[in-house]
């Protein structure tokens, strides 16, 4: 009972001086909503690569000249090392010895600037083209909606033909079938074959933005296309590191490496970006907590400061009170109870703000899904009461001390 009717009177207080309390309660959500915006924004982050990941799976890896690596700062010693390229005729030769043993597609990439046209409609020019072959929807886990993929006999024969990313289907042919129609990609006719089911994209690119070429087709129109991309699947998840190692050791021969002689290759497994990225934007989580710690500091000030000149403007209330007869821990109590309420509303104001703010930023930024971080959340309130118990102690404590004779000394 005699809680209840400390918060009460709490919260009258806060309304009697809501400007002041206001500030503090808005210092406070501050802090909370940097923290909250970040930690929501990681977790969203986390979820859509994961989610978008998953489709091509933690059993695929790839052989290319340069390893999957995140740079932040731009750092000159920190950007991954470039080795020589991966040819066609590497890719290949590497293809046809290993082929025996799990799936192996050909990559490579065009220009990531096409526009695609059909009749007078065009997507924007931000269109990415990859050149493959017969085991592209294999090891990339796309599916096929409509039509079908690449096949051997595209590739033997150069054919001008295409798959359209989802995206790009809705785009050019939102009530009708695009398979059997011709479309221009930057000023070259291509026969749709086929669409991609719904992938999903990442920031400005992703599988509904891109068209899938032969790889000789892309070849012929990109002379120098620059170095090619090997995927493998391998339908066991737990055999890939041993399937890593044979496909390194294959690699090797077809450079003509002597036993001595450092890869210069890389081979990564699919989720390693991922992987590499998820440990990176620690430091963004380091600094997001040191923000969230030093406006909660500053905000500790402010309450101190509100809550001393609460004590003395309502010296007179106190007086009245003890001489009413409540004892020095219940006006402790309520002071202590005013103080935490107004960390606790400037909580719940950075929780919310942080909760949509952090959402909204992985799903425009990375195409995130949504996110409920509950265990920040919780950190929240508890370092909003721990805010409010350390701040609110000393005011408390003096208040409690008030002498009722000098307080009513003037009525």
């Amino acid at each position: 009972m005699q809680v209840r009717v400390n918060i009460s009177q709490s919260l009258e207080a806060i309304r009697a001086n809501l400007f002041r309390a206001g500030i503090t309660i808005f210092i406070i959500a501050l802090g909370i909503t940097a923290l909250v915006v970040v930690m929501t924004s990681i977790e969203g982050i986390k979820s859509g690569m994961s989610s978008s990941f998953s489709s091509m799976g933690t059993n695929t890896f790839r052989i290319q000249n340069q390893a999957s690596r995140v740079v932040f700062g731009g750092r000159r010693g920190a950007r991954p090392k470039r080795l020589p390229p991966i040819t066609y005729e590497e890719a290949t030769r590497f293809q046809k010895d290993f082929v025996q043993y799990a799936p192996v597609c050909i990559t490579g990439s065009g220009s990531p600037m096409n526009e695609v046209k059909y009749r007078q409609t065009s997507t924007n020019p931000n269109i990415q083209m990859v050149g493959t072959d017969e085991y592209y929807s294999q090891t990339a886990r796309y599916l096929i909606e409509e039509g079908r993929s690449i096949s051997r006999e595209d590739v033997d024969l150069t054919r001008n033909v295409v798959v359209l990313g989802h995206e790009i289907r809705e785009k050019l042919f939102p009530y009708e079938s695009p398979v059997g129609k011709f479309v221009n990609v930057s000023g070259d006719m291509y026969k749709v074959i086929g669409v991609y089911e719904k992938m999903g994209t990442s920031g400005l690119s992703g599988a509904d933005r891109t068209v899938v070429i032969p790889i000789t087709t892309l070849r012929s129109h990109y002379s120098s296309m620059g170095s090619l991309t090997i995927n493998v699947y391998v339908a066991q998840t737990e055999q890939i590191e041993s399937y890593m190692e044979e496909a390194k050791g294959f690699f090797r021969q077809v450079r003509g490496l002597r036993l001595r002689d450092e890869e210069d290759f890389a081979i990564d497994k699919s989720d390693a970006f991922v992987e590499q990225f998820l440990q990176q934007i620690g430091i963004i989580t380091l600094a997001a907590q040191v923000i969230a710690l030093i406006t909660l500091l500053g905000a500790s000030v402010a309450l101190l400061n509100v809550m001393l000149v609460s004590v003395t403007e309502r010296t007179m209330e106190i007086g009245l009170r003890k001489a009413l007869g409540a004892t020095r821990s219940n006006i402790q109590s309520q002071f202590l109870i005013e103080a935490v309420l107004i960390c606790q509303l400037g909580g719940i104001v950075g929780i919310f703000l942080g909760v949509l703010g952090g959402n909204l930023v992985s799903n425009l930024a990375f195409a995130g899904t949504f996110v409920i971080p509950w265990a920040w959340m919780l950190i929240g309130v508890i370092a909003c009461l721990v805010v409010g118990v350390a701040s609110g102690f000393y005011p408390a404590w003096k208040a409690s001390r008030v002498d009722p004779i000098d307080s009513l000394r003037g009525v």
